[in-house]
């Protein structure tokens, strides 16, 4: 037999049909009645009689228009007609084909919504949502964007874009709006049993801490959200993934940071009076707002070791902080083998490995999106940092330098993101054994991090890339040793030329003679003028 619903959607189609022939039997009647046309008397000779053969000749033209307009709406209604037969015919086979009470109808409907869902599948499988995707190099890896409720971080630069702004499109604004939006419906809806109900804390967007994105051009848009959660080191993370249609929910995960340790491993050589001030940073931020955190120091050689010592023993008294290690190590120095000797001395089970230097400033913020973005087995973070120009030629002079906390500004004049360092990663301990990690037959400055990163992006984890708005590199004057080879030396060259100020402030340095040359002109021609 076939089914009712069935039955009814036959009925519905014929009296549709029906209404078309009557609308169509209207309109032939309309078009093919005479049209009367009342003249007034006419008042006067030749003239009037011209004019009303004239109208004669308008209203013509007008019925003309009006048949060729009907005419063109009839055909249309035709064509609709007929398509709507060919469905009903669809409709009447699909029906005998699967007519029996097992069975299930196949109409035109569903086939779009199962074309709609298959796309977006195949979107969803084939974007680097789920898992990583194996890349060639450094250059084949889309960085993420970061962003809080005001701001955006980026990479990309031009006539309007700076390091940090507000969204000024308006469909920016929109875009991360509707995010956001979505991310906390997610998290204050609950989906158990079919109906939506408000459990535990209301999440609003004075919780939402940070965000990151990034497009690939040809599947979508992934968004990570992150939110405080109901306890003081819990967090909760959203995952979206826009394919190029409505916004997908992918994960909605609850992740306690409480019992994340990070193990910042600082490789040195000397450079003890460095060392007191990264030391300052460390107490402010990691004993003072965090204490989960333990540092291990590499140190290379023998000379100011005594200093370094003295240094971490007077914080461990003063700050009752006991969570650190001293390695030596008498040999010459390279960064790779002191990062690669204290990764593997932690011998606690799997950790957080933060890998620093000592000029680096780092704020608590940036020690949660360590935590959050760098997962065992599944994510690396290698965060982009601020680096900051030479002081003394942003602010003028010596004299005129504030304190480093106030230096410490995301602006297109006072730094730029190093987008081509690699050098300060998060990654679990796990993962860096697994991947084999560092070179350490490269000796000194520079290459050893890209090396990692590359291995990393042969593998089958995720490497999330993306601007850090509380990771800076503090600036200090680069000398590029002899004994680098040539490759080294030549990348140090560039890193130092790069470290100094913007192009305009450079430009403005380049071009002194002329500028003071223009200004004396200038005042040689005021003093004529008067004169």
């Amino acid at each position: 037999m076939l089914r009712r619903g069935t039955f009814a959607r036959l009925t519905r189609i014929s009296v549709a049909l029906m209404v078309v022939c009557c609308s169509l039997s209207l309109l032939y009647v309309i078009s093919c009645s005479p049209q009367l046309f009342i003249f007034e008397e006419p008042t006067g000779g030749p003239t009037s009689l011209h004019s009303y053969h004239g109208l004669l000749q308008d209203r013509e033209e007008q019925q003309k228009l009006h048949i060729n307009s009907l005419k063109k709406q009839i055909a249309q209604l035709k064509e609709a007609l007929q398509e709507r037969g060919e469905q009903l015919n669809a409709l009447q086979d699909n029906v005998k084909r699967h007519g029996t009470g097992k069975g299930e109808m196949v109409n035109t409907e569903k086939s779009h919504n199962s074309d709609l869902e298959e796309f977006l599948r195949r979107q969803l499988t084939q974007a680097e949502v789920h898992q990583a995707t194996r890349l060639p190099n450094e250059y084949a890896l889309v960085p993420f964007e970061s962003f809080t409720l005001q701001k955006v971080y980026q990479l990309e630069m031009g006539l309007t874009r700076h390091p940090e702004e507000k969204p000024v499109r308006r469909d920016r604004r929109d875009e991360l709006a509707e995010v956001i939006e979505a991310g906390l419906k997610a998290l204050n809806t609950h989906e158990e049993g079919g109906d939506s109900k408000q459990h535990g804390k209301v999440y609003t967007t004075t919780d939402f801490v940070e965000g990151i994105s990034r497009m690939e051009k040809d599947r979508g848009t992934l968004y990570e959200l992150t939110f405080r959660g109901e306890q003081i080191q819990e967090f909760r993370r959203m995952v979206l993934f826009r394919p190029f249609g409505p916004l997908m929910k992918m994960r909605n995960e609850r992740v306690n940071t409480a019992g994340m340790t990070i193990n910042l491993v600082l490789p040195l050589s000397q450079r003890a009076d460095k060392f007191r001030h990264f030391m300052q940073n460390f107490r402010e931020v990691c004993l003072k707002q965090d204490r989960r955190v333990h540092l291990t120091v590499v140190y290379f050689g023998q000379e100011q070791v005594n200093e370094v010592r003295q240094t971490l023993e007077n914080t461990s008294r003063e700050m009752n902080f006991k969570n650190f290690t001293l390695i030596q190590l008498n040999e010459e120095f390279s960064r790779g083998r002191g990062l690669d000797v204290g990764a593997r001395a932690w011998k606690w089970g799997n950790v957080v490995l933060f890998f620093c230097d000592v000029d680096i400033y780092f704020t608590a913020d940036f020690l949660n999106s360590c935590r959050l973005n760098a997962q065992a087995g599944k994510k690396v973070f290698y965060p982009i940092l601020f680096s900051q120009y030479n002081p003394a030629i942003i602010y003028g002079s010596h004299e005129h330098i504030p304190s480093i906390e106030q230096q410490l500004v995301i602006k297109k004049d006072t730094g730029f993101w190093r987008d081509f360092g690699f050098g300060m990663t998060c990654q679990y301990r796990s993962d860096f054994i697994n991947i084999g990690g560092f070179d350490v037959d490269i000796k000194g400055w520079g290459g050893e991090d890209v090396h990692l990163y590359r291995k990393y992006l042969h593998s089958n984890l995720l490497v999330v890339r993306a601007p850090s708005r509380g990771l800076f590199h503090l600036w200090h004057e680069k000398r590029c040793a002899d004994q680098l080879s040539p490759d080294q030396y030549k990348m140090c060259m560039q890193s130092k030329a790069m470290n100094e100020a913007s192009h305009g402030q450079l430009g403005m340095i380049l071009f002194r003679r002329e500028i003071d040359a223009h200004l004396r002109k200038q005042k040689t021609h005021s003093r004529s003028k008067r004169a």
